[in-house]
């Protein structure tokens, strides 16, 4: 099981495209509050996103509420351009992964980077002077990255 954490997302957009790469693999979209957009549903049906129920995103309060369920949800790793190891470097065991990504304006606290410095990956990218990829863009790569050896597509 894969487990998808955004924290505070800003877009409804990136959100809704996030929902749907975790729908198409099987994985959990966690949305950690404060959201920059409202979930309730004319919201949702003008970013597009008709399938949304199927999706059943877990809504959090806070990062404080979610990071004290981490241990339950499977082991932990932390999206950011500062990471030193490229994404698929995490290890594959039989234990779930949690995949958790930062705002679009900022990325995660700085404040839960420094304390899972360790746990830090990170997409590479060829041009040094490009700051980050777009939230969902990063997430479909992570996601299907960490399926690449288990899924099977149907011709």
């Amino acid at each position: 099981m894969v487990h998808v954490v955004l924290v505070e997302p800003e877009i409804h957009w990136n959100t809704g495209n996030a929902g749907r790469s975790c729908l198409a693999l099987g994985a959990q979209l966690h949305l950690v509050e404060p959201l920059g957009f409202s979930l309730d549903e004319a919201q949702v049906r003008r970013a597009g996103l008709d399938y949304w129920p199927r999706v059943a995103p877990k809504v959090w309060s806070s990062w404080d509420e979610l990071e004290r369920k981490l241990p339950d949800l499977g082991d932990p790793w932390f999206l950011s351009a500062e990471g030193k190891k490229p994404l698929w470097e995490i290890p594959r065991e039989d234990r779930s992964i949690v995949l958790v990504f930062g705002k679009e304006s900022t990325g995660l606290e700085p404040a839960i980077r420094e304390r899972y410095r360790h746990k830090l990956v990170c997409v590479p990218m060829v041009d040094p002077t490009i700051r980050s990829l777009n939230l969902s863009t990063t997430v479909g790569i992570a996601l299907y990255e960490l399926a690449r050896p288990r899924v099977m597509i149907a011709p």
